[in-house]
């Protein structure tokens, strides 16, 4: 698909996307998650998670943590870096729910809400918290790989 044509099929609403990387997590799954994309109408508020294009041309969603003047203070929900230079020329649509397996999660939903109140008004707790999962993740990779050597010798 072209940049154009995502662009069109947002603009078209209901454009469903399966984002790939971890700067979402823990709300967006790598490679489990579907996003619902509809296009923009007004400013968009605190909490919100825009489809945007950013000053390198990718396509990013990543949510809102403070609205300014002249744009938007964009953070995703697995990152802790903050990026300043969104302003609504970037922004192409907007989330409005996602699917989780076989449910849908509009971003209206009580138990999101929240999850995403919590997570951007404690944004401090961000950096231990990842950090943390991050190096247990890496501790039970090494484990597996241990483990898995060691019963691949004793089979030998």
């Amino acid at each position: 698909m072209t940049f154009d044509k995502i662009e069109d099929a947002v603009k078209k609403g209901n454009f469903v996307i399966h984002p790939h990387g971890v700067s979402m997590w823990p709300m967006i799954r790598n490679g489990k998650d579907s996003l619902v994309i509809n296009p923009v109408e007004g400013r968009l508020s605190k909490y919100d998670i825009p489809l945007y294009k950013d000053n390198r041309g990718r396509y990013v969603v990543h949510r809102i943590i403070k609205v300014t003047e002249d744009g938007y203070v964009i953070c995703g929900d697995g990152l802790y870096e903050i990026e300043y230079d969104i302003t609504d020329k970037n922004i192409l649509g907007v989330v409005t729910g996602f699917f989780r397996k076989e449910k849908f999660i509009p971003c209206d939903a009580k138990n999101y809400l929240r999850y995403v109140h919590f997570w951007v008004d404690n944004f401090y707790l961000r950096k231990p918290f990842i950090w943390t999962v991050r190096k247990i993740r890496s501790a039970k990779y090494r484990l597996k790989s241990i483990f898995i050597k060691l019963k691949n010798s004793k089979k030998g």
